[in-house]
C-alpha cells in the first residue's frame, strides 16, 4: 500500500481563486495568493488544480460527492473557510484591524467517509478546528495545522541583510525566503498582514483496511468553504503529529554532516553537525579545567537533529530508513544497508539544579557545562545550544572558551539532561577549585547538587576583584557573569563605535542598581580616539563625560574632528571623584605616554599574557614608564566585547584592607597601587614587609632586601621571577607540567633607586577570544636609594620621541576642530615633552652634566 495517494478533485472544481463573489473582502483579498500546483506541506504531498478552476467550493447548504476507490488511515485535506461567521459573540472579522477568528468552533460542515461495504464515518468540520480562515494571527488550528511549515536556518549565517536576529533563532516558519523577512506582506497602509494559508487537516478512519468509495462534503451554509487538494495517507499515526527532537548519529562511509543530502517527508531537519569525538577519560584528567579546549585535530562523527511523524521516512545520500524503526529500537540501517543510524541518548529527564558553596552551604553562582558521553553540549534550559562568539552579536548569559560552551547560572538552574553518564565541568573565578565530573543520571531524577570547594579566600583577607573592561552586557548580566566569576567590582563601559552607542541608556552617574552587597556594577565610558588612545573612565558621579569618541573612524564617525584630549576627559573624569584607565596599554600608542608623564591617569591594563615568557611590548612599555620614575600601577581587564571573552578572565586583585566593598575602596587601592593583574594565579608579594605601591627607602648606594613571593594557582604554573627595574634579577621554575605553587623567599641586593615586582606563568593556557597563558604580575615596590629618582635617559628619549609624533600628527593629520581646541590638545603632548626634557641629563661646557 502506497504512503500517499493523490485523489482526484477534478469533476468536483468549481470556482477560481479569483472568483471574489463566494467570500468577504479579506479572504478574497488572500485567496488569490494561496499556491497552486504540486505542492508538499508538512510531508504530504497535493495536487492543487492550476486551471481555471482550482477549488471545490460550497456556498449555503449544499454537498458534493468526490470519489476515491481506494484505502488507508487518513484523509489529509488542504481547505479553508470564510471569514465571515453566521453567529459570534465577539463580531465579525470585518469588524477588527487584524485578521481574527470570532466564531471558534462553529460547525461549517461535515465530511463523510463513504466505505464500499455501504458504512460512514462522519466528521464534523468546525471553524479553527478542523478548518480555518485563510488568513489568522496567532490563532492556528486546533487539529489542524496552517501550510506553512518549518525551516531550519544555520545561526552562523551567511546572513541576508537585516536578518541577523531572525537567524539567531535557528527556526523560520515557511520555505526561509532569500531576504530573511517573512512571508507576511503589507497593507495600504503599510501594515503587516499575515500570509494566506491553506489549512491542511488530517481525518483519522476508523478502520485503515476498508476501502473507501467516496466522501461527501456537507455544508452547513454557516459560512463558504472550499477544497484545493485531498491526498489519501497509510500510516499508524497522524502524519501531522511529530515526535520528539532527537540526535541521530549516521554513518554513511565516514562522510562528514555537511556532505550529507538529507531529506525526510513527514519532519523537520532541525540541524546537521558534526559531533566532536570525546574522550571521557582524558578529559577528566586534564590538569586544566575550566578555561575550555580547543583540539588541533579533532575526530569528528556526522550526525542530525529531527523531529518527525514515526510513519517518516528518512532519507540519506537516497538511502531509506525506516522512522518508525528508529526510534522505537534506537537503531536502524538503511534498506540496503549501506548506511546506518543510532539515537543518541533517547532517554532524558528534567533536573532542578544547585552548585552548593562548600564554604557556605549556599548556591554561588558559577559557569557550568554539561555533556554527554558522545561530546554534545547540554545547556541549561534559556541557554543556547550553539554559543555565538560574533562581534556585538549575543551578548546574554553565555561563554564560548575554545570549543567548549557555557552557561553563566546564579547558582540554580534546571533543564533537560540524558539518562545514564553525564560529564560537568564547573568553574567560578580563580578562588574556587573548577571542577569536572562524570555523573550518573537516573530515570526520573529530578534533583542534582554540585559542590564548589575553596582553594583560597583572599576577600576574607582583604583584596577584592575587579574587572576594569566590559562591554555590551545589561547591568543585570553583567552582575550575573560577574558574581559567577567571582568578581567583586565589574566596570561596565559605554562607548562609541562610528554612529553606534552601545549602553549609553544604562549610564547614571552612580553606582548600578543591578549592584549587590559582594558585586558591585558600575556604568561608565571608554573615551576612544583612534590614534591617540583609549581612556576608560569609572566611578565619576553626574552628568556624562561626552563625546565619547572623536577624530574620526573607526572610534567617532567620518569627518568627526578632534574636539578632546584623552588627557582632559581624565580630567574632568577625577574631578567627579572617578578613575581612570589607560585599557589595552599601550595601544592606540600616543597620548598614553603624556598622560602617565603628567599623571593623568591611575593605572594601566596590563593584560598582554599571549605567550608564556610575560615578556611582551606592552609589559616592556609598562617598565619603560617606571624606569623613568612614573609611578603607575598595573591592572587587569578584558575588553569583554563577546561571548568569547569571559568577565575577569584577566582581572584587577586590590587590596582595600578593612575596608568595606565599594566603587570608592576599589578606586583608592588602584590609586595607591596596592594591586596585581592576572589571568589565573594569585599572588602574596613583599619587600622587607612592604607591598605594592609602597615606597622602600635604601641607602644611596642601595641595600639588600628580604624579598617574598608566593604564586598559587588552581592551575599548574611553571617560573616565578622577581624584576628589578625590568630585569629578572630572581626565579624559580617547576619541572614538567608546573606545580600550583611556587615561592621565592631570600635575600636580594639592590644596586639603587628602582622598582621591584613579581611576576608568575604557565606554559598552559585559557580560551578566551584567543588562548591566554595563566599568568600574574604585581604592581611596584618603588625604591627610593638616598636622594636620587630612577630615571633611564635613553628611555626617556624614546618616550620624548613617541609624544613628538603624537604633536606631529595634530599638526598634519588630524582635523581640526577649531585653533583653539587643537591648541589645547598640542598644549598635553608639549607639556609632557618638557616634563621629561627636566629629568634629562643636560651637558655643560665643563663637561659636567645635570638633571634639573
Amino acid at each position: 500500500m502506497p504512503k500517499f495517494t493523490s485523489v482526484s478533485l477534478a469533476t468536483s472544481l468549481n470556482a477560481s481563486r479569483a472568483d471574489s463573489q463566494h467570500w468577504e473582502p479579506k479572504t478574497a483579498a488572500s485567496v488569490v495568493d494561496l499556491p497552486v500546483g504540486s505542492q508538499t506541506y508538512w510531508g504530504v504531498p497535493f495536487d492543487i488544480a492550476s486551471s481555471r478552476n482550482e477549488l471545490l467550493v460550497l456556498d449555503g447548504e449544499s454537498s458534493v460527492d468526490v470519489s476515491v476507490g481506494a484505502a488507508g488511515s487518513h484523509l489529509v485535506f488542504a481547505h479553508f473557510c470564510d471569514e465571515k461567521a453566521s453567529t459570534t459573540v465577539a463580531g465579525q472579522p470585518a469588524d477588527y484591524l487584524n485578521p481574527v477568528v470570532t466564531a471558534p468552533g462553529e460547525h461549517l460542515a461535515d465530511y463523510v467517509v463513504v466505505f464500499e461495504d455501504g458504512s460512514e464515518h462522519r466528521q464534523s468540520i468546525r471553524r479553527r478546528f478542523e478548518i480555518n480562515q485563510v488568513q489568522t494571527r496567532m490563532q492556528s488550528g486546533f487539529s489542524s495545522r496552517q501550510h506553512q511549515g518549518l525551516s531550519a536556518m544555520p545561526k552562523r549565517g551567511p546572513y541576508p541583510n537585516n536578518a541577523w536576529g531572525r537567524w539567531q533563532t535557528g527556526v523560520m516558519v515557511g520555505d526561509a525566503p532569500a531576504d530573511g523577512r517573512t512571508a507576511a506582506k503589507n497593507d495600504r497602509q503599510g501594515r503587516s498582514t499575515p500570509p494566506p494559508s491553506w489549512t491542511i487537516y488530517a481525518l483519522e478512519l476508523s478502520d485503515s483496511s476498508k476501502t473507501i468509495a467516496s466522501v461527501r462534503i456537507e455544508s452547513t451554509g454557516a459560512t463558504s468553504i472550499a477544497i484545493g487538494a485531498l491526498t489519501l495517507f497509510s500510516g499508524q499515526d497522524n502524519p501531522l503529529r511529530h515526535q520528539p527532537l532527537e540526535t541521530v548519529e549516521v554513518d554513511a562511509g565516514g562522510k562528514s554532516a555537511a556532505d550529507l543530502d538529507v531529506d525526510i517527508d513527514l519532519g523537520v531537519i532541525a540541524r546537521q553537525q558534526d559531533i566532536q569525538s570525546f574522550d571521557g577519560e582524558a578529559w577528566l584528567a586534564d590538569p586544566v579545567k575550566g578555561w575550555g579546549e580547543s583540539a588541533e585535530d579533532p575526530g569528528m562523527v556526522a550526525s542530525i537533529d529531527l523531529t518527525a511523524s514515526s510513519d517518516a521516512t528518512l532519507s540519506i545520500d537516497g538511502h531509506d530508513i525506516d522512522v518508525r524503526s528508529l526510534l522505537e529500537s534506537g537503531a536502524a540501517k538503511s534498506h540496503d544497508g549501506k548506511v546506518s543510524a543510532r539515537v543518541l541518548t533517547s532517554e532524558r529527564t528534567w533536573v532542578h539544579g544547585k552548585i552548593i558553596d562548600s564554604s557556605t552551604g549556599k548556591p554561588t553562582a558559577a559557569r557550568i557545562h554539561f555533556r554527554s558521553p558522545d561530546g554534545r553540549y547540554f545547556p541549561p534550559y534559556g541557554h543556547t545550544h550553539e554559543v555565538n562568539d560574533n562581534w556585538f552579536e549575543d551578548y546574554g548569559a553565555d561563554l564560548l572558551l575554545g570549543d567548549t560552551p557555557y552557561a553563566y547560572v546564579d547558582g540554580t538552574f534546571q533543564g533537560e539532561l540524558p539518562v545514564g553518564d553525564v560529564y560537568v565541568e564547573v568553574s567560578k573565578g580563580f578562588e574556587f577549585e573548577p571542577i569536572r565530573q562524570k555523573l550518573n543520571i537516573k530515570p526520573g531524577q529530578r534533583e542534582l547538587k554540585i559542590t564548589l570547594n575553596r582553594n583560597s579566600n583572599l576577600r576574607a583577607s582583604g583584596w577584592v576583584t575587579a574587572d576594569t573592561h566590559t562591554h555590551f552586557l545589561t547591568p543585570e548580566t553583567a552582575h550575573l557573569e560577574a558574581a559567577a566569576e567571582d568578581i567583586n567590582v565589574i566596570n561596565l563601559l559605554a562607548a562609541q563605535w562610528g554612529d553606534l552607542y552601545t549602553n549609553v541608556g544604562d549610564l547614571t552617574g552612580a553606582v548600578s542598581g543591578s549592584s549587590s552587597a559582594e558585586t558591585v556594577v558600575w556604568v561608565g565610558s571608554e573615551n576612544r580616539q583612534h590614534f591617540m588612545g583609549h581612556i576608560s573612565l569609572m566611578g565619576a558621579t553626574g552628568s556624562p563625560i561626552f563625546p565619547m569618541s572623536t577624530s574620526g573612524p573607526t572610534e567617532g564617525y567620518i569627518g568627526d574632528p578632534t574636539v578632546r584630549a584623552m588627557s582632559e576627559w581624565a580630567d574632568e573624569a577625577r574631578e567627579k571623584g572617578g578613575l581612570a584607565i589607560v585599557p589595552h596599554f599601550p595601544f592606540p600608542h600616543s597620548e598614553v605616554i603624556a598622560e602617565v608623564v603628567l599623571g593623568k591617569v591611575d593605572g594601566l591594563e596590563i593584560r598582554d599574557f599571549h605567550v608564556p615568557t610575560m615578556d611582551t611590548f606592552a609589559v616592556h612599555e609598562w617598565y619603560r614608564l617606571l624606569s623613568c620614575g612614573y609611578r603607575i600601577a598595573a591592572v587587569g581587564g578584558t575588553d569583554k566585547m563577546s561571548a568569547g571573552m569571559p568577565v575577569g578572565g584577566v582581572r584587577t586583585y586590590a587590596f582595600i584592607g578593612d575596608r568595606e566593598l565599594s566603587h570608592d575602596s576599589w578606586s583608592d587601592a588602584v590609586r595607591a597601587g596596592r594591586t596585581y593583574t592576572t589571568s589565573g594565579p594569585l599572588m602574596d608579594f613583599t619587600v622587607e614587609g612592604l607591598r605594592p605601591g609602597d615606597e622602600l627607602s635604601l641607602p644611596e648606594s642601595g641595600g639588600s632586601v628580604h624579598v617574598k613571593a608566593i604564586a598559587t594557582c588552581a592551575m599548574p604554573i611553571n617560573k616565578l621571577e622577581i624584576v628589578f627595574n625590568g630585569k629578572v634579577i630572581s626565579q624559580t621554575s617547576a619541572s614538567g607540567d608546573g606545580e600550583k605553587l611556587l615561592a621565592i623567599d631570600e635575600t636580594l641586593d639592590l644596586p639603587g633607586s628602582g622598582w621591584i615586582a613579581a611576576r608568575a606563568v604557565s606554559d598552559h593556557v585559557a580560551w578566551h577570544v584567543w588562548p591566554v597563558n595563566f599568568a600574574v604580575h604585581t604592581s611596584a615596590v618603588y625604591v627610593k636609594a638616598g636622594r636620587t629618582d630612577v630615571f633611564d635617559a635613553s628611555l626617556g628619549e624614546y618616550l620624548i620621541t613617541t609624544m613628538q609624533g603624537g604633536v606631529e600628527w595634530l599638526d598634519t593629520l588630524a582635523t581640526r576642530a577649531d585653533a583653539e581646541r587643537h591648541a589645547t590638545i598640542r598644549k598635553v603632548y608639549t607639556d609632557a615633552i618638557g616634563a621629561v626634557n627636566k629629568k634629562m641629563p643636560h651637558t655643560h661646557a665643563d663637561g659636567t652634566t645635570h638633571t634639573h
